[in-house]
């Protein structure tokens, strides 16, 4: 599509002769791709829409890549991409051999980090900036913070560390605030302070005399420090509290509206020849300039494909996450013990009507696993059967609390791993490949691994009664449509057929075996339901077999697979052994691709085995 503006910016420099009026063209240029490109590829919509004016003014003000941005929970990007040379592709967005849909340095020097996940940019900007200034560089670092980013623990770990350095300049802290993390400062002496601030003569003055009274012999370090004490009671006395930014040693700036270009553009100026730590908050609308968006940002947060004039359809659709929330508040309502928690995600992990029917007991604690964990652990300490359903790749942020405050105590926490395994079109940052090779690791851990709907819920309800550490793990998505009617056992594995060739697989992936091998009396298909600890009598098995295959869709590296193998070696194996697993990061593509890339698709069974 042809634009006035936005298909001459090759590089944050092309939009620093714009005027105002101009700049604004260009953002409701940008907004349109973003719209129009999402519906057709899918995306994170509303917080990228969110981020425009903001994106546009760093980019005015700052000088990329030098000045590094670093955007927390890459998903508030793209109008940054479109920004820095990646217009042209932009339609390949979330497409294989595309352009990520997060943060990727090896796509553009404008991006600094890989960020998919929450709450690590003031960290990684302070880390680059003490870099630099070793280097003898005097850049600006920026970390744009939001989205629910200031929910996770890790974000007050860097405050605290980066803000106690008052004389510390270049790093600059944008809080992009859609009324998803901080409160509102409500009053109308609070709105009119927050627009005195805004002006650049209040800062002048400021600056000016802070220079007056520091020549001031003997008497001026005095006034200085007694007319701060006052200012901060004066703000103590109008905010009610301390502003949590300047108890970390900062310069607060805000809030202020982040869809204002002009009063943004001024503050930045501002902001940049201050020597200290800043902080700058911003007011946004998620989903700003869409109001389908607008009105339901929770529902465009990621979006697949959709029709812009009638937007996302908001129908029920059927997929093991809605089939795990039903089923655990079947359950609820017969066992008031049972608990849900969830770090931020009630609707992504089918949770939604369970935080109505049992508000009580359900837990959001924000994006912040960690806590979750521990805060499960509290709740079956006192008794109750907690379930934390996460995804697996947040899941990894987790596993000191998992060994330490769960496994140690042998508390019967279980842990409900959504999208486990491809995940498509998210990449590398969200797939879920190595929660088998983390958890396995753990004493007193048993995982479970349903294929369909059926196994799903006959595990959870086995689970109610357990009384240890469980994890189930369940793919994104709908049930294949070939083994929707397989029965749960409950056996720690089901064994298909008595032939000499041995097929060991698990999850999902049993669907494409089954479908390479249906009733041929020369293999013996495996399918683990309890995958982990693996059950000894597999190995009775296993040693009357003349080849072994494993095929799972997990990472290679401390898979079931190669447990099973270094087990087999022990016992004095000698037949043929191979394992099919992932190797190495994953990249955008879609599921059904990864499964074919990574021969795991029922056509590369059949021809491996044959072999």
């Amino acid at each position: 599509m042809e634009y006035k503006y936005l298909n001459k910016i090759n590089s944050p420099k092309d939009i620093k002769s714009l005027s105002i009026n101009e700049l604004k063209v260009l953002c409701g240029e940008i907004r349109d791709c973003i719209i129009n490109t999402v519906a057709s590829n899918g995306g994170h919509l509303a917080s990228n829409l969110g981020t425009v004016e903001l994106t546009v003014a760093l980019h005015y003000v700052f000088n990329s890549p030098d000045d590094a941005i670093v955007f927390d929970v890459g998903h508030q990007s793209y109008a940054h991409k479109l920004l820095t040379g990646r217009f042209d592709s932009f339609d390949t967005l979330r497409l294989e051999s595309g352009i990520s849909g997060f943060m990727r340095p090896d796509e553009s020097e404008h991006d600094t980090f890989v960020s998919g996940h929450s709450s690590t940019a003031i960290s990684s900007a302070y880390g680059l900036l003490k870099g630099k200034k070793i280097a003898g560089l005097n850049d600006k670092v920026i970390a744009v913070v939001g989205d629910g980013a200031m929910t996770g623990g890790m974000v007050y770990e860097a405050l605290n560390n980066c803000g106690r350095d008052k004389n510390d300049s270049g790093l600059i802290i944008i809080l992009n605030d859609n009324e998803m993390s901080i409160s509102k400062n409500v009053g109308a002496f609070a709105r009119y302070l927050s627009v005195i601030r805004e002006k650049k003569s209040y800062f002048d003055f400021k600056r000016d005399f802070k220079r007056f009274l520091s020549h001031l012999p003997l008497i001026g370090g005095f006034i200085r420090r007694g007319l701060s004490r006052s200012k901060d009671m004066l703000k103590h006395r109008i905010y009610r509290s301390s502003n949590i930014f300047e108890g970390f040693g900062f310069e607060y700036f805000g809030p202020t509206d982040g869809h204002d270009l002009q009063k943004l553009i001024n503050l930045l100026n501002i902001i940049k020849s201050e020597n200290r730590p800043v902080v700058l908050h911003t007011k946004t609308t998620k989903g700003k300039g869409y109001p389908f968006a607008e009105k339901m940002p929770w529902l465009y947060h990621g979006v697949g494909s959709f029709a812009t004039d009638s937007g996302v359809s908001a129908e029920d659709k059927t997929d093991f996450s809605s089939v795990f929330g039903e089923e655990l508040s079947k359950m609820s309502l017969s066992d008031d013990k049972i608990c849900a928690i969830t770090a931020a995600m009630p609707d992504g992990t089918g949770l939604y009507n369970f935080s109505k029917t049992f508000p009580e007991r359900f837990f959001d604690v924000g994006i912040a696993e960690q806590h979750a964990v521990t805060f499960s652990a509290g709740l079956a300490k006192a008794g109750m059967k907690p379930y934390f359903a996460v995804y697996s790749s947040f899941l990894q942020r987790s596993i000191d609390q998992i060994i330490h405050d769960v496994a140690i105590a042998n508390l019967n926490v279980t842990l409900c791993i959504d999208r486990a395994g491809f995940v498509g079109a998210d990449g590398e940052t969200h797939q879920g490949l190595y929660d088998i090779s983390l958890l396995t690791a753990i004493p007193n851990i048993s995982i479970f691994a349903p294929s369909n709907y059926n196994e799903l819920r006959y595990i959870l309800n086995s689970s109610a009664n357990s009384n240890t550490l469980s994890a189930i793990r369940y793919p994104r998505g709908a049930e294949p449509s070939n083994i929707s009617n397989y029965v749960a056992t409950g056996n720690d594995f089901d064994v298909i057929g008595n032939g000499d060739i041995a097929i060991i697989t698990y999850g999902i992936e049993f669907s494409n075996v089954y479908n390479a091998i249906g009733n041929d009396d020369r293999y013996t298909i495996i399918k683990l339901n309890k995958i982990f600890p693996i059950n000894n009598k597999l190995f009775d098995l296993l040693l009357t077999k003349k080849s072994i295959f494993v095929f799972e869709e997990a990472s290679k590296n401390g898979s079931i697979g190669e447990k099973i193998g270094n087990n087999l070696c022990e016992l004095g194996f000698s037949g043929k052994f191979k394992v099919n697993a992932v190797s190495g990061f994953v990249g955008t593509s879609t599921v059904e691709n990864d499964f074919k890339k990574f021969m795991l698709d029922s056509d590369s069974v059949k021809k491996i085995v044959s072999e």
